[in-house]
């Protein structure tokens, strides 16, 4: 690739992106078949969980009773929990995983982290984003699982459902699609420079400038018509409960026909920082959550593409083991991950950190390296064959769709 190409595509890209102590096994029962879809055809959805989600109030250990000597406020009695098994519940807004959990589509990952974590938000979520603890890479994990799924560009491959563009899914090779809301999705400019903006001339093969400003207008112009056409076209009797987490919109662009594998939503905000008061916020959020993650699998069921799509969910950190003095939690460090979908083995997978074990910090000792559920994404579910490449290391995978 010549320099003047391969910094076009960075420029196209910055274009596109301003538009719009227990060991689990396996439960036999839940085993599956993942051969309905061809890897070649199989979706990967990340949903992020901003802000450092509590895990300890997400998966309750309620049957531990270093738990309630941690949190003698905000620790959630065991008779309000949502049990799951003797040992295990989730937090009572989350019906929805409760569901997902009994039909056998629901994994979580316990103790998941890094050495020596960070406790900033920013520099914790740029690991994650970049899947380099401790480091950094100049491209986010997603957008260099693009450029191995398809090392050649093609439109409209990624996309980011957001206000602006992820670290996550910044590509070497693809431009992500980022968008807000389909019905005013298109590049942003002012209203003097619409036109300019807009304009689609004939290219010069002697002016590669200009022909670079036409492949962002036609790129921008494509990418546009298509989401708003498939949003448009878009109805769905599904509930996906109070705050649907702009996965209605990912269901529209899958039963559209877009090409594109991968998709990145978030929570907006930090949401999930709950330093002060935590208990009724954090419930209502995970309620938002698993109610939408849920609604989402149910409507590609309706749809006829839920064989083909598993969502991964996470935070950037867990938070730490006692409540404060605010009755909230502060920044922390080993949390839970989540796979869902129609071809998961659910069950618990991993190792859960101990409650009487911790840091200096009074942190949970993560037991899997986060980069462990990545890997199982990309080769357990993806097919791909490629975590060492994408993650810059071998990470060994979990049986969630063996």
């Amino acid at each position: 690739m010549s320099k003047f190409n391969h910094r076009r595509r960075q420029l196209l890209a910055g274009a596109l992106g301003g538009l719009g102590a227990a060991q689990f096994a396996l439960p036999a029962a839940f085993a599956k078949s993942n051969s309905a879809a061809s890897d070649e055809d199989r979706i990967l959805v990340v949903l992020e969980l901003s802000g450092g989600n509590d895990g300890l109030n997400t998966v309750v250990p309620y049957a531990d009773d270093a738990y309630y000597r941690q949190r003698p406020t905000i620790g959630i009695k065991a008779p309000q929990v949502i049990k799951l098994d003797d040992h295990y519940g989730l937090n009572p807004g989350m019906v929805g995983f409760e569901r997902l959990w009994k039909n056998g589509e629901l994994a979580m990952v316990h103790g998941c982290g890094y050495d020596n974590p960070s406790f900033s938000h920013f520099t914790s979520m740029a690991y994650w984003h970049t899947a380099a603890p401790n480091s950094g890479n100049d491209y986010g994990w997603f957008g260099r699982l693009a450029d191995a799924m398809a090392p050649e560009p093609r439109p409209n491959f990624l996309i980011n459902i957001d206000t602006s563009q992820s670290l996550a899914v910044r590509s070497r090779v693809h431009n992500p699609v980022v968008f807000d809301e389909p019905d005013r999705f298109r590049r942003n400019g002012m209203q003097p420079a619409r036109a300019l903006l807009d304009h689609i001339g004939k290219s010069d093969p002697a002016n590669p400038t200009q022909a670079y400003l036409n492949d962002v207008a036609l790129s921008a112009r494509e990418a546009s018509s298509l989401v708003r056409s498939a949003w448009s076209r878009y109805n769905s009797p599904v509930d996906y409960g109070l705050v649907s987490l702009q996965l209605p919109k990912v269901a529209a662009c899958i039963a559209a026909g877009l090409p594109t594998r991968l998709y990145y939503v978030a929570f907006r905000n930090n949401a999930f920082d709950t330093h002060v008061q935590q208990g009724p916020l954090h419930q209502r959020l995970l309620t938002y959550a698993a109610d939408a993650v849920h609604g989402f699998i149910r409507d590609l069921e309706r749809l006829g593409h839920a064989d083909r799509v598993t969502v991964l969910a996470f935070s950037e950190f867990g938070r730490r083991v006692p409540e404060n003095t605010s009755l909230g939690t502060d920044h922390g460090a080993a949390n839970v991950m989540f796979l869902a979908g129609k071809k998961v083995n659910g069950g618990h997978y991993g190792t859960a950190p101990s409650l009487t074990e911790l840091d200096d910090g009074d942190n949970l000792l993560h037991t899997s390296d986060f980069r462990r559920v990545y890997a199982t994404a990309i080769d357990g579910w993806l097919g791909l064959g490629a975590s060492k490449t994408v993650l810059n290391g071998e990470f060994e995978t979990f049986p969630i769709f063996s």
